[in-house]
């Protein structure tokens, strides 16, 4: 099933772009030129990132934990 359909999946493949371009960011400046654009969305994911740093990481930690737990529907 794609990331389209199954709401947590989309909402991992989310946190996974904020903070992969939030590292990519803080290692380069290879975000800032493309703040337009297609590709100004991953700025913007970086920028989320930055600012929203607290809870992105207790999403991060939420996400997990829910990915570990068995879940009851089947």
């Amino acid at each position: 099933m794609s990331a389209l359909f199954n709401f947590q999946s989309l909402l991992l493949v989310i946190l996974l772009v904020i903070c992969t371009c939030t590292y990519i960011q803080s290692q380069t400046r290879l975000l800032d030129k493309n703040k337009t654009g297609v590709l100004g969305i991953f700025w913007k994911a970086a920028r989320i990132g930055e600012r929203l740093s607290p809870y992105v990481s207790l999403a991060c930690i939420f996400m997990g934990i829910s990915l570990l737990l068995p879940s009851k529907s089947k």
